[in-house]
């Protein structure tokens, strides 16, 4: 199976649409494959719907008329859910089907599912994605897949459309292992722009002065590119939410002891999350741990202006 899956012949079976899983299902949609739909609520599959797509009613019914099936949902339990709970994909999928799930939850829930899936002789690829909705929007994720290389062939013009960084990261599990990664440099990469933005408003300096010269420096990061504008602002409405962010570093966490590993610079990290989970800033966008240390720092919460 190396030749790759082309628009024509397959169906793509999509479920969960989200601020990342619904531009992704649109520029599936718009790339000329056949979509079938579905979702807990049910207006972005109307949407969709009206666009080309078809609407289904259960994972199971989605699986049933899907070569090819995706999921992007919010965390390991959803997954195990959708994939492998009543009236699940399980229920659905037969023998030569693919399964590729672009979650992103812990390394061992995802060869779990994998096993799983095989027993019933279907392929498995975990997919995890960076990029926030930005990268969602504009086909521009990296996308880290972990799994069998002639499968991760067939559907790489798949990935293609969704991402521009698609790699293969070893067997399954192994792209949510660099997933765990990409979370970890995301994260601090935010704190320090939180913590150079306080520190050089605290001292006087027009936040947005600091913003344009970093980004011109060694200090510059795709972070800073696509979050420093709207930081500086105080817009916070969520590209991806903290909630999902200090998720994620929980699998940091869970994956480090399972190897035995220190990673204190993360568990500031996770600590720097969880305050702001603590402060009912949950939905905002993971941008906003700003906020934390403004608050530590007793520096006037920034605000979006009206």
């Amino acid at each position: 199976m190396t030749n790759g899956f082309g628009v024509e012949g397959v169906t793509i079976g999509f479920i969960g649409l989200g601020v990342m899983g619904k531009p992704m299902a649109r520029n599936l949609l718009e790339a000329g494959y056949s979509l079938v739909l579905h979702n807990r609520s049910r207006e972005p599959v109307q949407e969709l719907a009206q666009e080309g797509a078809v609407a289904a009613h259960s994972p199971t019914a989605v699986a049933r008329a899907s070569d090819v099936i995706i999921t992007c949902l919010p965390d390991s339990p959803d997954v195990e859910l959708v994939a492998l709970g009543e009236d699940g994909l399980i229920e659905g999928v037969t023998e030569g089907d693919i399964y590729v799930d672009m979650s992103t939850i812990a390394p061992t829930v995802a060869v779990e599912v994998a096993e799983t899936m095989g027993r019933k002789g279907v392929e498995c690829l975990d997919a995890p994605i960076s990029g926030g909705d930005v990268g969602a929007q504009e086909g521009t994720l990296s996308i880290m897949v972990g799994g069998d290389e002639d499968i991760f062939a067939s559907v790489k013009p798949i990935l293609e459309v969704l991402g521009e960084t698609v790699v293969l990261c070893g067997p399954n599990g192994a792209g949510q292992t660099v997933k765990a990664c990409n979370q970890v440099q995301v994260a601090l990469n935010l704190i320090g722009m939180a913590e150079a933005l306080v520190l050089g408003e605290k001292a006087g300096v027009d936040p947005a002065v600091v913003v344009e010269v970093l980004s011109g420096g060694f200090a510059q990061s795709r972070v800073m590119d696509v979050r420093g504008p709207r930081v500086i602002k105080g817009i916070f409405e969520p590209g991806f939410r903290s909630e999902l962010h200090y998720k994620d570093l929980n699998i940091v966490r869970e994956t480090a002891r399972d190897y035995e590993l220190s990673l204190p610079a993360a568990a500031l990290a996770h600590e720097l999350f969880g305050a702001m989970q603590a402060q009912g800033w949950g939905d905002l966008d993971h941008s906003a741990v700003i906020r934390v240390v403004e608050l530590l720092s007793g520096v006037e919460a920034r605000t979006a202006e009206a």
